[in-house]
């Protein structure tokens, strides 16, 4: 599997990743170490958290992160998240909302993470 392969398969934006990064080796470098940042780990386990400062921090972390990468689908929803839980800002989703978003950055990463796997392994 080649690297752009692997961004098609995860849904992410290789074009946008090598205007980022500009080598495909970084990028090759940086994309099988994202399961170690532990970036959507921490923002799937401060839903949990109740702690909307957390929260923020996590998926502003999370957005930024997956933005340098290509993982647009991942930082939209970390973004959506973060745009909730910004400080001064009223919040707008109801609860089950969120949680649909939640679920669906979770499901997402599942399938990056599965997809950096098979990637490595070739």
């Amino acid at each position: 599997m080649t690297l752009s392969e692997l961004y098609q398969q995860i849904e992410g934006d290789y074009e946008q990743a090598m205007r980022v990064l500009r080598m495909e080796k970084l990028l090759d470098k940086y994309v099988k170490k994202f399961p170690d940042t532990g970036v959507i780990d921490a923002l799937l386990r401060s839903q949990h958290s109740g702690d909307a400062n957390a929260i923020f921090e996590t998926a502003h972390a999370a957005k930024g992160v997956c933005a340098n990468l290509g993982l647009v689908k991942l930082a939209a929803l970390s973004s959506t998240v973060a745009d909730e839980f910004r400080p001064g800002h009223a919040r707008a989703m109801s609860d089950a909302e969120l949680a649909d978003t939640f679920c669906a950055i979770k499901e997402l990463y599942g399938k990056t993470l599965d997809g950096i796997r098979c990637y490595t392994m070739s």
